[in-house]
């Protein structure tokens, strides 16, 4: 009797393993397929949008599989974790074949439209900007999974925090939303600029573009855009010239006044210094603190230059490119 129930024990375990391996083998084999069809869709969809836009010049990408993504970021673990882009993007650093990488994850609604389009958008522009030098460059994807994963070359000192040259294109891109958690350094503490999901390139020839929807980061936005709804080829200079005060002062774009309680701005809070010739309460004083004469007068240059990119009359601003020149004449000058 004995010998009976075990025989019966060892089929009804036999049973369930067997049943068990099935599971799971067939739950392998669905995700296989998951996994085949988000690559043919995104890899259709990308191609498309990689061809219009790259005009038949050869783009280099390597794809990644969905298990080296993982592997890499610990299956996303939050000790890969290095930055937010917005409430749906996040950034992780991970290691593939002894190389470190940096990776991009969207967390997107199917059912966002707007925000699918602006992950498509994000890879397009990264692969084309891709061979300037002060922009993050894109070394590949994985387009294993329901949006694709994007991966970029390392950054080794990270974002900008909130306090945060000329590109040789035929077509004008627009960023959108240039501010410090866009930037990140590498190793030689050289900026390297991201985050196109907002992005828009005029037509060739173009320096205005017909109403878009106004998008950005409250602060950062330049004021025209606000109020006429179209971008034009300084709408991007007077966000980057709030980006220099606050990286210059050290404050977020809003902060609060501690000496009168009062919600200030950091145009207005460093326009009204600037006029009374107080610059020293400017300047971040963390920076001021080694600065020597000759890095002073360079500041100083820095916030005049950003302080007329933020003119509210957008010919009274410089374009980009001039802006470029000019930080490069205070550089060699001082």
């Amino acid at each position: 009797m004995e010998s009976v129930v075990n025989k019966l024990e060892q089929k009804m375990r036999s049973g369930w393993s067997v049943e068990k391996k099935k599971k799971k083998k067939k739950k392998k084999k669905d995700k296989d397929l998951q996994e085949e069809r988000w690559f043919l869709e995104n890899g259709s969809i990308l191609l498309e949008k990689l061809t219009a836009d790259c005009n038949g010049k050869s783009v280099p990408l390597r794809t990644f599989s969905s298990d080296q993504i993982l592997k890499a970021t610990n299956n996303f673990d939050s000790s890969c974790f290095i930055a937010f882009e917005g409430l749906h993007t996040w950034w992780y650093r991970g290691i593939i074949e002894n190389r470190t990488y940096m990776i991009k994850r969207y967390l997107v609604d199917k059912g966002t439209e707007h925000k699918v389009g602006e992950v498509y958008n994000d890879f397009v522009l990264s692969a084309r900007m891709s061979t300037h030098s002060n922009f993050l460059k894109l070394l590949g994807c994985c387009l294993e999974s329901c949006y694709p994963v994007l991966v970029f070359d390392n950054a080794e000192h990270g974002v900008l925090n909130q306090r945060g040259g000329v590109m040789a294109f035929p077509k004008i891109t627009i960023h959108r939303d240039v501010k410090p958690t866009h930037v990140f350094l590498d190793k030689n503490w050289s900026a390297k600029l991201t985050g196109f999901s907002l992005s828009i390139t005029l037509p060739e020839g173009k320096t205005k573009s017909a109403t878009v929807p106004v998008v950005g980061t409250s602060g950062y936005i330049d004021p025209l855009y606000r109020l006429k709804g179209s971008i034009t080829e300084y709408t991007d200079v007077y966000s980057f010239g709030v980006f220099l005060l606050v990286l210059l002062s050290g404050r977020p774009v809003f902060f609060t006044d501690c000496s009168n309680g009062k919600r200030e701005g950091v145009i207005g809070y460093v326009k009204d210094l600037y006029q009374k010739d107080k610059l020293d309460e400017v300047i971040d004083t963390t920076m001021e603190k080694d600065m020597t004469s000759g890095q002073g007068f360079q500041v100083e240059a820095c916030v005049a230059l950003a302080l007329r990119c933020c003119e509210k009359i957008d010919e009274y601003r410089p374009k980009m490119s001039e802006v470029a020149k000019e930080l490069k004449r205070i550089q060699t000058s001082f």
